[in-house]
């Protein structure tokens, strides 16, 4: 009588990949780069969104969105107050070419 041969499960764990890993990379990297960071934020929030339906984590694309929401709002915010001050100084100048403390303002108001 012979015996049966049972295969036991394999005790090496099954590594999966993140599909989100190497995008959440870029994200990060392009979200701390100043005027690239509306991209990092973009692609970090794939590559976050692509991990989650995975059912992995993912610290890069998780920190990229973060540091891109945050640049991407003190980027708008300076370029508003820029802007608003550059109209502003206008308003007072009028129209022409003036130079104020080193600056030079065209102004067609």
């Amino acid at each position: 009588m012979t015996q049966g041969f049972q295969q036991s499960p394999p005790t090496r764990r099954e590594e999966r990949t993140n599909p989100g890993r190497s995008l959440g990379i870029a994200g990060f990297v392009l979200s701390i780069l100043g005027p690239l960071s509306v991209i990092g934020l973009i692609l970090s929030i794939i590559a976050f969104l692509q991990s989650r339906r995975a059912g992995m984590r993912n610290g890069f694309a998780l920190a990229g969105t973060i540091i891109g929401a945050a640049l991407t709002v003190a980027g708008v915010t300076l370029l508003t107050v820029g802007i608003t001050s550059l109209i502003q100084t206008c308003a007072e100048l009028g129209n022409g070419v003036h130079e104020r403390t080193g600056i030079t303002y065209t102004c067609n108001v």
